[in-house]
């Protein structure tokens, strides 16, 4: 069965559901709380606080869909990661707003709940780790964390067929055979060192197979896989090691898109595709296209001086919280850079 969305259909949905009232990278709970106001009253969605971070910050999760087959969905795990939380916003609007035979087979055949900022202390501060500088990431085993504790809560009392762990990748990574940025990469995390392809990793494959198809129509030779490499903390290993199939999108970088606008729509994209195709099909067998999506590889620099009698120099960008503002700040790049790619580059020849 081809559960490929159409591209107009896609492009329509993009065009007139994204929520214009967050945007660029700093995304906090006051801004996704402003917004989660106007689905509490709905009648196929419910959103409430389930928990509070560290610093008692609020933790929310909204549901909505009343099908047999479960999906939890969670983003900014990583505080300075929100592209994710963007991307999910905009799938409220649309699933509120949007009533044809997509919306209907999916809120009738799934049942969805999304945690939208699992790290409200982080993303306040811009940080990766939580408040007592942890990641989350790699808490899946000793949930040191309270907000790792509610997750693996929610885990284990929603039981969900596949879990979506939404992140975003630094500007290096690109596409192995390509000079052209990773701007989705996906991975079905591994569950022990040997990476053995098993069952609930053959489900997590098939299903990001499905979103594969749909972003080549749109940005072919960008989409990477993430390495498969096991991390016995990690979040997403773990999950897959329970039997939750576990479905990681990482979203990376776009021609002059820093602030993450142009990649938030290709993450709807993946995770609309990923949720329609869960909810339409029975059998998730066929992943062996999974392995012909490119590796993800550091090949990438963010900005080239080009220098006429000197060597020239590369630069990577640190992102700096300062004055309520996300800065990005050149870092020289000290390693030999002739085979690196840059995202910008600067002539001083001319």
């Amino acid at each position: 069965m081809n559960t490929t969305l159409d591209l107009d259909y896609i492009k329509g949905i993009i065009k007139n559901h994204k929520e214009n009232s967050i945007c660029g990278r700093w995304i906090r709970l006051s801004d996704v709380e402003k917004i989660l106001s106007k689905f509490e009253d709905l009648s196929n969605f419910s959103s409430r606080i389930i928990g509070v971070s560290e610093e008692s910050r609020n933790i929310h999760e909204v549901t909505f869909g009343k099908g047999p087959k479960k999906i939890l969905v969670w983003t900014q795990m990583h505080g300075n990661e929100s592209t994710g939380t963007k991307a999910v916003i905009d799938l409220f609007n649309y699933i509120h707003k949007t009533k044809d035979k997509i919306t209907l087979q999916i809120l009738s055949n799934a049942t969805i709940k999304v945690i939208p900022i699992l790290n409200p202390d982080g993303a306040e501060y811009y940080t990766r780790y939580n408040a007592n500088s942890v990641d989350l990431n790699r808490d899946a085993v000793n949930k040191d964390a309270t907000e790792s504790k509610l997750l693996r809560k929610v885990l284990d009392d929603f039981k969900p067929d596949f879990c979506f762990n939404l992140h975003d990748q630094r500007t290096i990574f690109g596409v192995e055979g390509e000079n052209k940025p990773s701007t989705i990469s996906f991975l079905a995390p591994s569950e022990e060192s040997s990476r053995k392809v098993t069952d609930t990793r053959i489900k997590t494959m098939n299903v990001i197979c499905s979103m594969n198809n749909l972003l080549q129509e749109i940005i072919p030779g960008q989409v990477g896989r993430y390495s498969d490499e096991f991390y016995p903390s990690a979040t997403g290993d773990n999950f897959q090691k329970l039997g939750y199939p576990t479905i990681l999108i990482e979203s990376g970088h776009f021609k002059d898109d820093y602030q993450r606008e142009i990649v938030r729509n290709f993450t709807f994209m993946s995770i609309l595709q990923g949720i329609y195709h869960i909810s339409s099909v029975k059998n998730f067998n066929d992943y062996q296209d999974y392995f012909k999506i490119p590796n993800n590889v550091k090949i990438f620099g963010d900005l080239l001086h080009i220098y006429p009698n000197k060597e020239n120099v590369g630069y990577t960008y640190e992102e700096i919280l300062e004055e309520n503002l996300i800065k990005f700040i050149p870092k020289m790049i000290k390693e030999d850079i002739s085979n690196l790619f840059f995202h910008k580059e600067i002539d001083f020849v001319r």
